[in-house]
């Protein structure tokens, strides 16, 4: 597959994948956990730890938008974005061995943040490498 194709193809899973943390992210900065629907009150406490932390998901998620138009010139940044994606599902993995299997949706996301996630990082960084004026070693923070 040519680099340009791989490009197209990378910016178009990223604009649909990034969709998930900006709505879940956004849907729990506005509702707090009352959107999980479990029926139960939570304390103040932990409906503001909700909110701060789905705030810094839809963040994530703004931040993949941004890569998408140069991702090619975007390393440092995507792998800075997926970071806490990742480190976010090893929490995530790190519960289910200690308190049990969550739910469905919470499953995949563990699926996405410790398998999807970490091959869009190789797919980007086969993308900038593959892109001769804009390889990965010419790539910054801001990838500029």
């Amino acid at each position: 597959m040519s680099a340009l194709v791989s490009k197209r193809l990378l910016q178009g899973t990223v604009a649909v994948l990034a969709l998930i943390p900006i709505a879940v992210g956004g849907v729990g900065a506005l509702t707090g956990p009352g959107f999980l629907m479990t029926g139960t009150a939570w304390p103040v406490d932990l409906d503001s730890h909700f909110r701060y932390l789905s705030g810094v998901f839809l963040a994530v998620g703004l931040i993949f938008y941004g890569c998408i138009p140069a991702i090619e010139r975007k390393t440092a940044l995507f792998r800075l974005a997926a970071l806490p994606i990742v480190v976010g599902g090893l929490a995530r993995l790190g519960s289910l061995l200690a308190a049990g299997t969550p739910t469905t949706p919470h499953m995949l996301g563990l699926v996405l943040e410790l398998g999807v996630v970490p091959a869009l990082v190789v797919w980007q960084t086969s993308v900038a490498y593959r892109t001769p004026a804009f390889g990965w070693r010419r790539t910054t923070v801001l990838g500029n």
